[in-house]
């Protein structure tokens, strides 16, 4: 069964390793994208070059539509059967915030599923809220995807987080 793992970039290459995905996703400024593990091709790996920040600050990559639209073209190029790793810098804001719109993708009407999905494999998870609120708006949701995350409220903030799963689809 195919799955969507989500993890920090000090847990990406173990888990890669173990996992096998078939798709990898890495949402770092370039400085920090690490060389896309075997047995993984470089077309298989999507570097989007972003900072977690939720607006433009001075010296970062925000988040912006042309990142979405080019992760959404990634993840609708990725057979459904073949399993995701996403990951950040620490797997709490930007990777979760990319698998929760991998989950709604093809599941419109199912954003308030999708983000309690994530709540409950990731308490810690605090998706971050420009990626949710561009990809609502390049998906068309109308404001549901970033009413979702709203819902799930707060995070529990612990030093406690890890490599988590969900599954590929809804």
């Amino acid at each position: 069964m195919a799955r969507i793992c989500v993890c920090g970039l000090d847990d990406m290459s173990g888990v890669a390793e173990r996992m096998r995905p078939g798709r990898l996703i890495s949402l770092l400024p370039a400085d920090y994208q690490p060389s896309t593990p075997p047995p993984l091709e470089p077309p298989d790996h999507l570097r989007v070059l972003i900072d977690d920040i939720d607006e433009p600050r001075e010296g970062f990559t925000a988040p912006a539509s042309e990142h979405v639209e080019e992760l959404l073209e990634f993840l609708r190029s990725s057979p459904p059967d073949v399993s995701l790793l996403i990951h950040c810098h620490a797997g709490v804001s930007r990777s979760p915030a990319a698998a929760l719109i991998a989950l709604v993708l093809d599941a419109p009407g199912r954003e308030q599923e999708a983000a309690l999905l994530l709540r409950k494999a990731a308490p810690f998870a605090y998706p971050n809220r420009l990626l949710v609120r561009l990809a609502d708006r390049a998906l068309d949701r109308g404001g549901a995807l970033v009413a979702a995350v709203e819902s799930i409220g707060e995070p529990e903030w612990t030093d406690d987080w890890g490599p988590f799963f969900l599954p590929r689809t809804l």
